[in-house]
């Protein structure tokens, strides 16, 4: 058997196709820090464009919706001159798409949000148990080109002049279903190759790729606006099949596949000379045959309830965000004023830019404080002002509206990043394991699978609570994050608990210094 150092043939055979193309460049086998940056930047544009498809709906909803009777573009100068549509789009917004332009057609689109998010939901738990048992690089190639497909297909009922509920509801669910392999995927792939500490950190910074995925999503498909509605589907539908190609080329999905050196790594975490062997967090497939986690050993898994029911209230509020802001803002005067579905397409793209800020932020609180619960509460508790402001305020000035926008991104996305990354991940290598890394995409899947059925349940009440009030909207949306902060109290009270502790030890054991 091969040295880690030297690969072995076989593990040679096992290396992605474009693995060995870089290396038959290079002349060299890569390094072990050069195999972090390609699973990095592999999996952030994969998940990106995971969520660049997810975003288009919200974009189209206005367009295939249109009960604003005032659509005006003519608020500031830099919307005319950037944003200003032809006049053939302007009649596609008066016109509609059926069967969505008709008196229950916000019922409707409610209602394909829930058919989506509800498969996505269901279909995320068995993702995670499948992607503990498979080939992950396989699998997420799967899903992204299944993802990619049956978006291209919503929007072929353009072209079709399909006005049928039933075809658009089916490819929904079925586009769903191949939605839920991505995120349990990237998150065990890099929990693979990336040890604890400073995980929050580096998994905050990688989890901008869902607010990036957010903006490009919005802003192809408001660009895509004009030329037909079909367009901002099938455009991000084939960006997501073609990076989905690029995974099944690329993709280590840990050290063990492509024979890389863990020796250097924090992974590692070797033990003085006299001590014993290393042990590295995760073990070698050849070293130990591990089985995979099930589903009921996981829920077990100290923390895992919490944060779970905690992410079902965060994505609620999250996605409630996602699927409906661009349509809230297309059916709120600011300053007196409409906004076009493109405008409030790319305007909605800035609560995802606070998102990104949120999500770095709260991870390296929450690597300095060493307290996850603490600093997800914290995020919660704050979202419940700013959603107030946003929703007083926002039709002051368009100025005033980026601002609490901005803001509402930054505390409402900040807590969901962190626990559907770090968290995650810190949980599906918990200590209780015994260093099995067969359990993290079960664990991730568990959390994010339990959230996603809030984020399918806010979209459709806001379907049917926004024809009679948004305010009743934002209220249902405060509620959820003051839940979300609760359900994380026993966490919090033991967290604050131990740093009691830590500075109480750290007192007795700076006392004799003292008195000598």
């Amino acid at each position: 058997m091969g040295s880690m150092t030297e690969p072995t043939p076989e593990s040679n055979h096992r290396k992605p196709l474009g693995i060995r193309f870089l290396e038959y460049i290079n002349g060299t086998t890569l390094s072990f820090k050069t195999y972090q940056a390609i699973v990095l930047i592999v999996t952030f544009f994969a998940y990106a464009s995971y969520h660049a498809t997810r975003k288009t709906t919200s974009i189209v909803k206005s367009t295939l919706d249109p009960q604003s009777s005032d659509l005006g573009l003519q608020l500031y100068p830099w919307r005319i001159t950037y944003l200003q549509e032809p006049a053939r789009l302007s009649w596609m917004l008066g016109d509609g798409w059926a069967p969505f332009n008709g008196s229950d057609g916000t019922a409707l689109l409610g209602e394909l949000d829930v058919a989506f998010l509800s498969v996505y939901a269901v279909g995320m738990y068995f993702s995670g148990h499948l992607g503990d048992r498979m080939n992950l690089r396989i699998f997420l190639t799967v899903g992204m080109v299944g993802t990619g497909l049956f978006t291209s297909l919503f929007g072929i009922g353009y072209w079709g002049n399909i006005h049928s509920f039933i075809y658009y509801l089916i490819v929904q669910m079925i586009a769903g279903l191949f939605q839920s392999t991505g995120w349990p995927s990237v998150v065990a792939v890099v929990g693979n190759w990336f040890g604890k500490s400073k995980r929050g950190l580096i998994m905050g910074i990688w989890n901008a790729h869902t607010s990036i995925g957010n903006i490009t999503g919005s802003l192809v498909a408001s660009a895509l606006l004009s030329y037909g509605w079909g367009w901002s589907f099938v455009v991000p539908g084939l960006m997501i099949a073609f990076i989905g190609l690029v995974v099944f080329l690329l993709l280590p999905v840990n050290p063990e596949s492509v024979g890389a050196d863990r020796d250097d790594d924090e992974l590692h975490s070797p033990k003085k000379i006299g001590e014993g062997v290393a042990q590295p967090l995760l073990k070698s497939e050849t070293e130990v045959k591990q089985r995979a986690v099930g589903f009921i050993q996981a829920w077990k898994i100290p923390g895992v309830a919490p944060f779970a029911l905690c992410l079902f209230f965060a994505k609620l509020v999250a996605y409630t965000f996602l699927y409906w802001l661009p349509f809230y803002l297309t059916h709120t005067a600011i300053d007196g004023k409409y906004l076009s579905s493109s405008t409030a397409g790319n305007l909605s793209t800035l609560f995802d830019v606070g998102g990104v800020v949120g999500g770095i932020l709260a991870g390296h609180i929450s690597d300095r404080l060493n307290a996850r619960a603490i600093t997800a509460a914290s995020f919660m508790y704050c979202a419940i002002p700013a959603l107030f402001f946003y929703r007083s305020y926002g039709h002051v000035s368009l100025t005033i509206n980026i601002i609490l926008m901005f803001i509402s991104g930054l505390f409402v996305n900040g807590p969901y990043a962190l626990i559907t990354t770090a968290v995650s991940a810190d949980l599906g290598t918990h200590s209780s394991l015994e260093g099995n890394s067969r359990a993290l995409a079960t664990v991730t899947a568990i959390i994010d699978g339990t959230g996603s059925v809030g984020a399918a349940i806010g979209p459709l009440l806001t379907g049917y609570i926004s024809g009679t009030s948004w305010t009743a909207v934002f209220t249902m949306l405060m509620a959820a994050a003051l839940i979300a902060g609760l359900l994380l109290t026993r966490l919090v009270v033991a967290e604050v608990a131990e740093k009691i502790e830590e500075s109480r030890s750290q007192a007795r054991s700076s006392a004799p210094a003292h008195e000598v």
